[in-house]
C-alpha cells in the first residue's frame, strides 16, 4: 500500500535549519491499522502529511498503491488525494452550516458519480457509523463524538483505499474516543481499507495493530507484533 524511501523533510526556522524526518524508509501493508507515535517534535504530524501529498518532500520517495505521488504537478497531486485518500483530524473540520449529511457528501461532490449511487453511499455510510436520525442535525446539534463520526463517515463515503487520522481523539474524553477507535477499527475490518495515525494518546497506541515510534525525526521502534492477523 505505502512505500516510503530514504524521506527527509527539512525545515527553515529563522536562521536554524530543522531536519523534521530523517533518512524514513517504511512499508505499511494494505488493511493495516497502523499508529504513528512519538514526543512532540517527533515527525510524526510531518511524515502523515506527506503521506496525504498536503506536503513534499526535500528527499526520497512516497508510493501508495504504486504510484509516486509527489512526481506530478500540484493539481495532479490534489487529484490523486482527492480521489484516493481519507482525511480525519481532530478539530473535525466540518462545515457549520452544512447538516451532517451535506458535510458527507463534500467527499463526493467532486467525484463523477450518478446521484443514484450518491444517494446509496451516504445511507449506508450514515447507518454504519451510527448516525441514522441525526442527518438533518448542523455541527453546533452534534456531541464532539457524533461529529467526530461524521468526519470518520465523510472519509470513507468515497471508499477510499487509505484514511489518514491527525491526532483523531485529541478533543475527545476517553470514553468517547474508545468508541471512535473500536467504530474506525470495525470499518477498517469490513471496508479494507488500510488506516494510518498519528497520535500521543496511549489509547489509540494501545488499539493499533502496529506502532511506528519517532524520534528525532527518525524511527526508534516499529512494532510488527501488533500487526493484524
Amino acid at each position: 500500500m505505502i512505500t516510503i524511501t530514504n524521506l527527509v523533510r527539512t525545515y527553515q526556522t529563522g536562521d536554524n535549519e530543522v531536519r523534521a524526518l530523517r533518512n524514513i524508509d517504511l512499508a505499511i501493508a494494505t488493511g493495516e491499522f497502523a499508529a504513528i507515535a512519538g514526543p512532540s517534535g517527533s515527525g510524526k504530524t510531518t511524515l502523515l502529511n506527506l503521506i496525504g501529498c498536503i506536503d513534499e518532500p526535500d528527499e526520497g520517495t512516497i508510493e501508495i498503491n504504486g504510484s509516486v505521488v509527489h512526481a506530478g504537478k500540484a493539481k495532479e497531486r490534489a487529484l490523486f488525494r482527492r480521489e484516493n485518500l481519507g482525511f480525519v483530524f481532530q478539530s473535525f473540520n466540518l462545515v457549520p452550516v452544512l447538516t451532517a449529511e451535506e458535510n458527507i457528501a463534500l467527499s463526493l461532490s467532486l467525484l463523477d458519480m450518478p446521484a443514484a449511487e450518491r444517494r446509496e453511499r451516504l445511507r449506508a455510510i450514515i447507518d454504519e457509523v451510527g448516525l441514522t436520525g441525526m442527518e438533518d442535525r448542523r455541527p453546533a446539534r452534534l456531541s464532539g463524538g457524533q461529529q467526530q463520526r461524521v468526519a470518520v463517515a465523510r472519509a470513507l463515503v468515497k471508499d477510499p483505499k487509505l484514511v489518514l487520522a491527525d491526532e483523531p481523539t485529541a478533543n475527545l474524553d476517553s470514553e468517547t474516543g474508545a468508541a471512535i477507535l473500536d467504530l474506525m477499527h470495525e470499518l477498517n475490518q469490513s471496508h479494507k481499507t488500510t488506516f494510518v495515525f498519528s497520535t500521543h494518546d496511549p489509547m489509540v497506541m494501545d488499539r493499533a495493530d502496529r506502532l511506528i515510534t519517532l524520534r528525532d525525526g527518525r524511527i526508534v521502534d516499529d512494532d510488527l507484533r501488533r500487526r493484524a492477523s
